[in-house]
């Protein structure tokens, strides 16, 4: 049975950490920091749901040391990437079309948005947390997809980062590693992830729990990933055009060329 009150005081804890982002966001007058919240969202929602079951079967167990160890190394990598003053050109012109006002206008543009977000599609975990039955082979596939997608985003954020400090490769793409398979090895690394999730939460009996990795497939592909970073590259990287037309955009294969 779904127990609404323990998924409710995720979303409570999930609001009070937002909250907490958006007064920094006030002091900062910046607001990328929320990029380095959004994974933190869910181990948040996690060992809140763990809480109030008053449990910890080996599911639940799993579960929390694999949002976590996500959770943290997401975390690091994207405040390492955007450390500084300086706020990401993608809310810089969120900002400029939402003045006047947006420090108020971004307490629910941005940081309630993400957190609403991080809260539906936290249900794959509320799932696999809130259930007594044993664990089993659907566990067991799902930890080897959360593990293959964690390993492949990781890996490709690795060899990005290390492309983009070598100032030779300023305004040039990357095309090799991970990145000569799919454009966007990370997010569908992060795709994996959360199916990985699903099949855990599954395994425990939440099938309704679907919404939770469809959500967030369509976020990377139709939202905040892939359409988005793609929506003007070509005018800033002129390589990028015939990079598109010889490499996958998500799943990964071989070049067309």
């Amino acid at each position: 049975m779904f127990n609404w009150p323990i998924y409710f005081y995720s979303l409570v804890a999930i609001g009070l950490f937002a909250l907490m982002g958006w007064m920094l966001s006030l002091v900062r007058d910046n607001v990328t920091h929320v990029d380095s919240m959004w994974s933190l969202f869910f181990m948040l929602a996690s060992f809140t749901s763990a809480l109030f079951v008053f449990d910890s079967t080996p599911r639940i167990l799993l579960v929390l040391a694999l949002v976590s160890i996500w959770a943290i190394r997401l975390c690091a990598y994207l405040s390492w990437r955007n450390w500084g003053p300086h706020e990401d050109h993608r809310y810089v012109e969120i900002r400029r079309n939402n003045e006047p006002h947006f420090w108020l206008k971004s307490i629910y543009i941005i940081f309630g948005l993400q957190g609403i977000l991080a809260w539906i599609i936290s249900l794959s975990l509320y799932g696999a947390i809130d259930s007594n039955a044993p664990i089993n082979a659907l566990d067991y596939l799902g930890f080897v997809l959360f593990a293959f997608g964690f390993y492949w985003e990781a890996v490709a954020d690795w060899q990005l980062s290390q492309f983009k400090a070598n100032p030779a490769n300023k305004g040039k793409v990357l095309d090799t590693g991970l990145w000569r398979y799919s454009r966007h090895p990370n997010y569908f690394g992060e795709c994996c992830v959360w199916w990985g999730f699903y099949l855990i939460a599954l395994a425990g009996g939440a099938w309704w729990a679907i919404i939770s990795p469809v959500l967030m497939t369509l976020l990377l592909l139709k939202v905040s990933g892939v359409s988005l970073l793609e929506k003007d590259i070509a005018e800033r990287r002129p390589q990028y055009v015939a990079y598109i037309k010889n490499t996958n955009s998500f799943i990964p294969g071989s070049p067309k060329t």
